[in-house]
This record gives C-alpha cells, structure tokens and sequence, in this order.
C-alpha cells in the first residue's frame, strides 16, 4: 500500500501541538539533543532517564518522547500503563545498533563469572539481559557500591567503560561499543580551539574518546555540563564555555545564560555540523504533531520482557540514590 503524503501547509503546528497536548492528555518530553523548537514546547527537558521518571510521576495518559527509540522504551517500562509515542520510529542509537541482543547473550555466556553493568543506551531486550542498568550521572555511584574483585561486562559504550575503569582502576571487560556523534569531535581542532579561547574550560562527556576526555576540565552527563555551566561564575572560570557534546545542549545553556558564551567542541572538519546526532535529527514539529494526532508510533514491549526489563531498572535506582538525573562523573 502507497501512503499518502500528509499535507500540513496551512496549519499552525504550534497550536495544534498545544491543542492535542490538552484533549490527549499528553506530556511531551524533549531530550537536550533536540532541535530548539521541540526543546521550546516540551513539559520537561533533559537527561532520558530524568524524563521518564518525570513522565511516569504525571497523571498523562500519553507520553509523546522527543528523543530516541530507547528512551521511548524506557518511558514504556516505567509507565506500562500509559500510551507512549516516537514522533519518528526510525529515530534510533548507534550504541544500541552496536549491541544486537543475540551477540550480547552469546558475549555473556562465554563469561558466566561476570555481572553486566550496562549502559541505559541499549534495547528493552538488552536491559533483559543486564544485572545492572546505569546512566552516565549514576555509573561513579553504583561502581563505587561493587566488590573491586567481582568481574563486570560493561557495555555498549568503551569509551564510558574506559574512563571509568582509568578513574576506578578497574577491568571492566568492554563492549566496543560508539556513540558516532561523541566519536566525531577531533582533538587536534578542540586544541586548536583551546589556543584562541585559552581560558575557556572544556566540559566534555564520557561518551567522547580519550583524547577529548583528557583535555577536559569537567567530565560528566548532559545534566552535569549544564549544572557546570551554571557554577562557572562562583568557580571563577569565566564566561566562556568549550562543550564537548551534542551542541544541542548548547540551546539550554544559552537560555539559562545569555550573558555566557558557549563553544561547540569542533569535528574533523573545523565546526560542529558532524557532531549533529542524526537520529535525535528525525524528529521535528510535523511528526510531533502527526504522533499526537493519531497516537502512533506506538512503543509496545512484552510484558514479560518489560518486567525483566525493569528489573536491571530498579536495581540502578536503588543503588544510585538521588543521583539519577541530577549529577555526574565529577571533575577530573
């Protein structure tokens, strides 16, 4: 069957939007990598984790998530009873492409002695498969909590695994696992950027490889370059910012901070536009509007590997405390 093209010319998609979000009952959650349209008309911005939590404790009955196939799934495992909605089904993650459920059952059977400490961007049917679920504002805490002398799978990230195992001194087994937009940022441009701002920090996430991470001056979650941001007048660190992470984020900082001046970390090329995560990408006002209109995509998960889900879910909430959504990795 041939679908037809949806003409929209004419209407007020804001409005429409504000419409739907009233008669359907919805809450619209838009992750910090979304274009600053979405970021402008969500409920609640921020970290995935973060939005879900907030989504689940609303009385909506539809949840539309401006994010990326996992954290859509994630809202679905936290608030089952309600109607959960990806503006773009095709919106989804190099780390969770990088860790197909099969390869990583088969990778845990050939080490039985090790635990799975897994990193929250990855599918429903991986979460199934994990001990322990963690986010970037919650891997330092729940490490802390494990016996140095148990062996862990840490997975899909190496690059998050990898700065944890260099802080911690640990040996963590590691997925090798990208996030492609972290994966961009070129160290030779961020020092060449570092000479024309020279006192200007760099705040850089886990997700970037060792060479961006070691020139950082912060390292931690989206949630965690934004607090950072923030305390950079009380730290005497300026008003000039690097940012090594998805520049979307930047959207967020320039609304909290006008007066500050905040630099995407540059890509191979010299600028930011590889750096553009190009799932977060696909979702615009249009298939917001669509999504809300007529209740689809739709996430659906198996009860049965919703609640073996959750489980590794659970287990991070109670060994993360607090900090879920609210803090980082720290300074380095």
């Amino acid at each position: 069957m041939t679908v037809q093209p949806v003409n929209l010319s004419g209407l007020d998609l804001r409005t429409e939007i504000d419409r739907l979000r009233i008669e359907r009952k919805a809450v619209i959650l838009a992750h910090y990598y979304q274009k600053p349209e979405l970021q402008d008309l969500a409920d609640f911005v921020g970290d995935s984790l973060e939005l879900s939590r907030k989504a689940a404790a609303t009385d909506a009955e539809v949840i539309a998530f401006c994010g990326v196939k996992f954290m859509a799934e994630t809202a679905k495992i936290l608030s089952p009873e309600k109607i959960v909605v990806l503006p773009d089904v095709n919106a989804g993650c190099s780390l969770e492409d990088s860790c197909p459920p099969e390869k990583f059952a088969a990778f845990r059977a050939v080490h039985p002695e090790h635990i799975a400490l897994t990193y929250i961007n990855c599918s429903t049917e991986v979460k199934a498969l994990s001990d322990v679920i963690v986010t970037s504002s919650s891997a330092e805490t729940i490490l802390a909590q494990i016996d140095p002398a148990q062996k862990i799978i840490f997975g899909p990230d190496r690059h998050l695994g990898g700065y944890l195992n260099r802080k911690f001194n640990r040996d963590m087994l590691l997925w090798p696992g990208v996030c492609i937009v972290h994966e961009a940022f070129s160290e030779t441009e961020l020092l060449k950027l570092k000479i024309k701002h020279p006192h200007a920090p760099i705040a850089a996430h886990p997700e970037c490889p060792p060479a961006i991470v070691d020139h950082a001056d912060y390292v931690g979650s989206t949630s965690g370059i934004l607090n950072y941001a923030k305390a950079m007048d009380s730290a005497g660190l300026g008003g000039t910012l690097i940012v090594a992470t998805e520049p979307h984020i930047i959207h967020q900082m320039q609304l909290a901070m006008p007066e500050k001046t905040f630099i995407g970390a540059p890509g191979a090329d010299g600028n930011c536009n590889c750096n553009i995560c190009p799932y977060m990408a696909l979702n615009t006002l249009e298939k917001l509007y669509l999504s809300l209109r007529d209740l689809t995509p739709r996430v659906e998960i198996e009860e049965g590997l919703r609640l073996q889900a959750k489980r590794s879910l659970d287990r991070m909430l109670e060994m993360a405390g607090g900090t879920v959504g609210k803090g980082d990795l720290g300074r380095r």
